[in-house]
């Protein structure tokens, strides 16, 4: 979590930091003086104090930026006028401190800040999560894309890979360590033939991984290797 304070005053800046510092000591902080100078940043932060007077590109034009930039750091402006509340509105500021303030006051806003910097993160990493990556393939002059949770199976054959879908069998010239790299960890290995999808696992012995259409080989000495793998991710998927 990066937390910044953005203040023309330095007494203002190292204030504010102190207090920063003091309730999240573990979080990444950057000061600035001027709005410029923050805009040059080559991160911007997830939580930013903000003055709003200040000399050159003053609070609210800073803000206005970030937010044409499309950042989405949570503004907190931080003034000694309450003159600009409703601007404050318009570029999406979490809160506006006015100056002076107490520390009962500070901490209530940082933390409320810091719980929806946490939601927004979860809230990301859900809809990453419910990506779905492709592999495009090319077999007889035609592209296919395929979603790599519709693969039920992949064999190496005569220097051919073959994708078994539920539906569909794709052969295209590939190499299988392409194709196992790309597939991730929902994926394993149990012969160098063979890359088995765990979704489509029905049963399994140290010959043989019975799959929901068709069938893989076992190497004797990937079985071990296979089953860890295999309740790992049934757990991660229990979890879900």
């Amino acid at each position: 979590m990066q937390i910044a304070v953005c203040d023309d005053e330095r007494e203002t800046r190292n204030m504010l930091a102190e207090k920063i510092r003091r309730l999240y000591p573990d979080a990444g902080l950057s000061l600035y003086q001027s709005g410029e100078e923050l805009l040059r940043a080559d991160r911007q932060p997830n939580i930013l104090f903000l003055d709003i007077q200040m000399a050159g590109k003053d609070g609210m034009e800073t803000a206005r930026e970030l937010r044409r930039r499309k950042y989405k750091t949570i503004l907190i402006f931080v003034t000694a006028l309450d003159d600009f509340v409703f601007e404050a509105f318009d570029v999406g500021a979490f809160h506006y401190l006015v100056k002076p303030f107490h520390n009962g006051k500070f901490a209530e806003v940082l933390h409320n800040a810091v719980r929806q910097y946490e939601e927004q993160k979860k809230l990301e990493n859900t809809a990453k999560e419910r990506e779905t990556p492709s592999l495009t393939v090319t077999a007889g002059g035609q592209h296919f894309t395929v979603e790599l949770e519709d693969i039920v199976y992949a064999e190496v054959f005569d220097r051919k890979v073959i994708i078994h879908t539920m539906d569909a069998d794709i052969e295209y010239y590939g190499k299988m360590k392409d194709l196992e790299q790309k597939a991730g960890d929902e994926f394993y290995r149990p012969h160098r033939a063979y890359l088995v999808n765990f979704k489509y696992v029905r049963k399994y012995d140290a010959a043989v991984v019975y799959l929901k259409k068709g069938q893989a080989l076992m190497a004797k000495q990937n079985y071990r290797e296979f089953v860890k793998r295999y309740l790992r991710y049934i757990q991660k998927k229990e979890r879900r």
